[in-house]
Order: structure tokens, then sequence, then C-alpha cells
């Protein structure tokens, strides 16, 4: 009777491990899919720009340093969200931070088209603006969709009993995304 119970208890504790085990790794790809539907709509966001950028450039010839910005800050989004789809956690931060970058110089870059009406009154500019404030909207769920599913991860990775089996098999705690004090501020438009 009692080699039953043990075994029993055991079997209960190799159960619970498998379950526990089973929930981090499905936790874990959570995340990892969180960050592809941000991945998802940052290439939405990549493939505006370029339009944008050449549907305001002949009227925009003085405000050339702005557009540059945005051109090289796409670039270096790009090239960040490619090395994150393949890397961890620190590629992931880095792409997240590039488009932080590339999102301030957006913000400037529609700041400037707000200010100027010819600009603005364009049929294909205000098209590809509402266009790029929306998928703005979209990428701002996705991260609210990353951060709970980091949350969730963190919190299975951090509680008893689940920590255990989490640090015998390596799961590691999550970043969130942050957003930067300087993509909060209010962009500053210079008319000179």
């Amino acid at each position: 009777m009692e080699v039953w119970i043990a075994i029993g208890a055991v079997v209960l504790l190799a159960l619970y491990a498998i379950t526990t085990y089973n929930g981090l790794v499905g936790r874990r790809n959570g995340v990892r899919n969180a960050f592809a539907q941000i991945s998802v709509q940052l290439k939405r966001r990549h493939d505006l720009v370029p339009n944008l950028v050449a549907a305001v450039r002949d009227a925009m010839a003085f405000e050339r340093e702005t557009l540059e910005a945005v051109v090289a800050a796409r670039g270096r989004a790009i090239s960040a969200n490619e090395r994150a789809t393949t890397g961890g956690a620190a590629e992931r931060s880095a792409a997240l931070a590039a488009e932080r970058e590339l999102g301030a110089g957006l913000g400037r870059l529609l700041a400037v088209v707000e200010a100027y009406p010819e600009i603005r009154s364009g049929a294909h500019v205000s098209e590809l603006t509402e266009e790029l404030r929306s998928t703005e909207n979209r990428i701002a769920f996705a991260r609210q969709h990353y951060n709970d599913s980091i949350q969730s991860y963190n919190d299975r990775v951090q509680m008893f009993p689940s920590n255990v089996i989490a640090g015998l098999f390596g799961f590691r705690t999550e970043a969130f995304f942050q957003v930067d004090e300087a993509e909060t501020a209010v962009p500053t438009v210079s008319l000179r």
C-alpha cells in the first residue's frame, strides 16, 4: 500500500512538472508570437514610409533633413527587425529601440505635414498619413498585447512553485516594451 502511495505521489509530481513545463513553453511562444505581431505591423509601417516620403519630397525641399532622418531610421529599423526575428531578447529590445527612433521621426514628419496646408491637402498625402496613423494605432495595440504576454509569462517564471520548474529548464524573464521619454515629447516644427 505504501508503495502505491509513493508511486502515486511521484506520478502526480511528474504530471505537475510536465504540465508546468508545457505551460511555460506555451507562454514563451506566446511572447514570441506577440513580438511577431508587432513585426507585422512594423513591416506595414516600413512599407508606407517610402510612399509618404515620395509624396511629400517635392513639396518639402526645405525640410529635406526631416525626410532623410526618417529614411535613415527606417533602414535601421528594418535591419534591427531582421536580426530580432532570429535572435533573442536583446535583439528584440534593439529592434524596439530602432522602431522608437523611427516612430519619433515619423511624428516629426507628420507634424511638418500638418504645418503646411498645401502638402496636407494633397489626396495622396492625406491617404498615406491616415494609413500611417491607423498603422501606428495597430502597432500600439500589438505592443500592449506583447507586454500582456510578457507579464503572463514572467508571472509563471517567477511564481512558486512553477519558478522551480522554470529554473530547472532555464526559463528567464523577458523585458517589457518601454517607451522612451523622448518618444512622448511633443515634436517641434521649425518653419525656417
